[in-house]
């Protein structure tokens, strides 16, 4: 968390003693400036005035409008400019709930924060949009540059990546060239990727789109999907569910976790309760189909070429894939004593 020298509450109470006495309450009222620091809206203090929310509005704005005018708006300028700083230093332009979260715990103090960005010359916001979220900058240009990279960087993305860290920082960085070395720092980078809506970051600290299951884990098959990408080797459904518990925070049951992992496409059972990733290559079924894949994908095999190649797809003993070969209503050998498919 930053900390400022200059105390938000201080500078805004003085400022507002300038404003007549309901352009004053109107303002608290509308920023939760006040005890309450529950933001009214123009309708609920029209109410309480008698007046319409448009009429709030006007009033609202003619007391910024004043207060930007006035000679202690002057003498808070060392304030606002500090305020700017501070966002230089967390990279010129931020989300708005990541800023206000470095400068402040406190609702409050958050609140008397917004209301000195939202006075201020120096400060500019982008409103929420289906890509991004809420954000501050104080250089057009340089936000310019931040957004567009961002749009590059999305666009490049596919549902299924799943990207360490590094090498997502290291692809926004190729699209970031005209922007100032003093910002590409790996806070300042995660800092900008956090604004966005359409890129996210799952619990293991991996990068892809925030509507991929693979970042957006939703349930028991997601979890059990990245704990086996982690993994990187066929493990046991019983370790599965205690990973997720430990990795997650995730109560996984052992009954629970096999049942979901049987239903799921990505999973393919290896072993007597071992899972592996269907990515990796591994074929479904049972050993005997196992053994069919193989054949037909290889042609005639020898009995060893075949135990070889159906080890590397199920971890089985040796005997299991021999008896399996010698039922022949599925396995014959030719004549050069190497084993087919029989074809039904």
């Amino acid at each position: 968390m930053v900390s400022m020298k200059v105390k938000p509450k201080q500078v805004v109470k003085k400022l507002l003693l300038v404003l007549p006495e309901r352009a004053r309450d109107i303002l608290i009222a509308r920023y939760g400036l006040g005890k309450n620091s529950e933001r009214q809206t123009l309708e609920a203090i029209g109410r309480r005035y008698g007046i319409t929310r448009e009429r709030v509005r006007q009033i609202e704005n003619y007391a910024l409008g004043n207060l930007r005018k006035s000679e202690q708006f002057k003498k808070e300028a060392s304030a606002f400019k500090e305020l700017e700083g501070i966002i230089h230093s967390l990279g010129g332009v931020v989300a708005e709930k990541d800023l206000l979260n470095h400068l402040a715990k406190d609702k409050s103090l958050q609140n008397h924060t917004m209301f000195m960005l939202v006075l201020g010359d120096s400060f500019f916001k982008e409103k929420e949009d289906d890509m991004f979220f809420h954000r501050w900058h104080v250089d057009p240009e340089l936000s310019k540059k931040v957004h567009e990279s961002l749009r590059k960087l999305y666009k490049n993305l596919k549902n299924d990546d799943i990207i360490p860290e590094a090498d997502m920082i290291a692809a926004f960085l190729e699209h970031l060239k005209d922007v100032s070395e003093d910002y590409k720092n790996e806070e300042v980078l995660k800092r900008w990727l956090s604004m966005t809506k359409v890129i996210g970051k799952n619990p293991l600290g991996e990068w892809g789109l925030a509507a991929s299951p693979n970042i957006r884990a939703k349930g028991m098959r997601d979890y059990a999907f990245l704990v086996l990408r982690r993994h990187g080797s066929p493990i046991h459904f019983r370790d599965v569910a205690k990973s997720i518990t430990e990795l997650f925070g995730k109560k996984a049951h052992v009954a629970t976790t096999h049942n979901e992992l049987i239903k799921d496409s990505r999973f393919v059972l290896v072993g007597r309760g071992l899972y592996a990733l269907s990515e990796w290559g591994y074929v479904s079924g049972v050993v005997r189909d196992v053994i069919r894949k193989v054949l037909e994908k290889h042609g005639p095999l020898t009995k060893d070429e075949v135990i070889d190649k159906v080890l590397k797809e199920r971890y089985v003993k040796e005997n299991t894939i021999i008896v399996n070969l010698q039922n022949q209503k599925y396995f014959k050998k030719d004549k050069e004593g190497k084993y087919v498919p029989v074809v039904a």
